[in-house]
């Protein structure tokens, strides 16, 4: 049986701390700010993304580097014979397909996961590969099991602002002024491979009606689970929004009791697109 290393990226919102003690190996993103770069997690906590957010600080962000992540591949495999690495979504970045094309040069030793998820449901690849990888499962049958999973995933995110939007290009000045004077307060999804408007309400307790009942429907109708919420894991993530994500999440509790449930913030390439007071909620069908 070989022994098979879990590698992923700052994308899926486990920490370096947290990284060393699951015994994994998290890659930090990149960001440019103010044309200097940093390191999530490295020299970049939340804190500071958040001040250099609302400071108005140009921010963009990147892919790990080639010599990142063949740097992590190469360590991991002096003591394991296998990697499996987990990247964000391939139609939110192009860092799947340039760690697929850098595979090819290690002799199937490293299996590349087209995982079409973000965040906390990213993590939650990544904890179902690392219960594989112990259960004795090779790195290509890991990497099938979780693409044949990867569309078992939903995340809805309310915004609290529409600025970060208009900053990002997603949305036009006068459209985020018109948005901004009507109150409005965008429902926004990730199914996959992109992140898109699902729903346009004005206040908090409508936005989170209109998650609820899309959760529900995925729960029992997408995923063909109980409306209780058996067989699947629930998740709020927000973006410094701590109080009202463990608020929204005992709700959630009542609504779906037998649910498992993790409250975590967003990753910081979705927050710089959206902006801090966001809540969202999240659910992934249980591989195991």
């Amino acid at each position: 049986m070989s022994k098979v290393a879990i590698i992923t990226d700052s994308n899926s919102g486990i920490t370096q701390a947290q990284a060393k003690e699951l015994g994994i190996c998290v890659i930090p993103m990149p960001f440019m700010i103010d044309d200097c770069e940093y390191y999530e997690d490295i020299n970049l906590t939340q804190d500071e993304f958040y001040e250099k957010l609302r400071g108005n600080c140009k921010i963009s962000t990147s892919q790990p580097t080639p010599d990142a992540v063949m740097t992590a591949w190469d360590e991991a495999l002096k003591d394991y014979d296998e990697v499996v690495y987990i990247p964000m979504s391939s139609g939110l970045s192009s860092s799947y397909r340039t760690a697929l094309m850098l595979s090819e040069d290690y002799d199937e030793k490293v299996e590349v996961v087209n995982n079409q998820r973000i965040s906390v449901t990213m993590r939650q690849s990544v904890l179902d590969a690392m219960a594989l990888a112990k259960q004795g499962m090779s790195a290509k049958d890991i990497r099938r099991t979780l693409e044949d999973d990867r569309f078992n995933s939903s995340i809805y995110i309310m915004l609290d602002t529409l600025e970060y939007l208009k900053r990002g290009g997603r949305l036009t000045p006068a459209a985020a002024l018109l948005g901004q004077f009507l109150k409005i307060k965008p429902v926004l999804q990730i199914q996959g491979e992109k992140l898109d408007t699902f729903a346009k309400v004005r206040t908090v307790s409508q936005a989170k009606h209109t998650m609820n009942n899309q959760i529900l429907k995925d729960v029992t109708e997408r995923f063909g689970c109980p409306a209780s919420g058996k067989g699947m894991m629930i998740m709020v993530a927000h973006t410094q929004n701590d109080a009202a994500a463990e608020e929204y999440m005992e709700e959630l509790k009542a609504m779906f009791p037998e649910a498992g449930y993790r409250v975590d913030p967003l990753s910081l390439s979705v927050s710089c697109h959206i902006g801090p007071g966001a809540l969202a909620v999240a659910c992934t069908k249980n591989l195991l």
